[in-house]
């Protein structure tokens, strides 16, 4: 609960930053949504890591055991544990893969919404630009 909580408020914060403070713009709740759901993806690949990290750390510790004990029932169970554990490690770098990519993805996302907000301020100031000289 603890870590979801400090995601979501680290991403409020973030947003109240982008909005400039805030504001009851579309474009900020757009934002918002945005910042939620990349918060969300990103958290569960990453709890999905710590998940087999922690399972591993079980594992290795169960291999030191049946080292130490050198009953050679618990040292061929070691060779399982170990296969085990390393078919853990290839999961780990397949999950590491999918975070990078996703947060790849989150950015570009970020971009192409930062490029075209920008893009209509640069329109609606140009308008204003027009409008003023029409008035004069």
């Amino acid at each position: 609960m603890g870590d979801n909580f400090q995601l979501e408020a680290a991403a409020k914060r973030r947003n109240h930053r982008f909005n400039g403070g805030g504001g009851d713009d579309d474009e900020g709740e757009e934002e918002e949504c945005c910042d939620v759901e990349a918060w969300e993806i990103l958290s569960k690949g990453f709890k999905e890591v710590q998940t087999v990290l922690n399972h591993n750390r079980l594992l290795i510790q169960q291999v030191n055991e049946n080292h130490q004990s050198k009953i050679p029932d618990n040292l061929a169970k070691n060779v399982d544990l170990i296969k085990e554990i390393n078919g853990n490690i290839s999961k780990v770098v397949g999950l590491y893969s999918n975070l990078s990519t996703n947060f790849s993805s989150i950015i570009r996302q970020r971009q192409v919404i930062a490029s075209a907000v920008g893009k209509n301020i640069s329109e609606e100031n140009d308008s204003n630009k027009a409008l003023e000289g029409v008035e004069s």
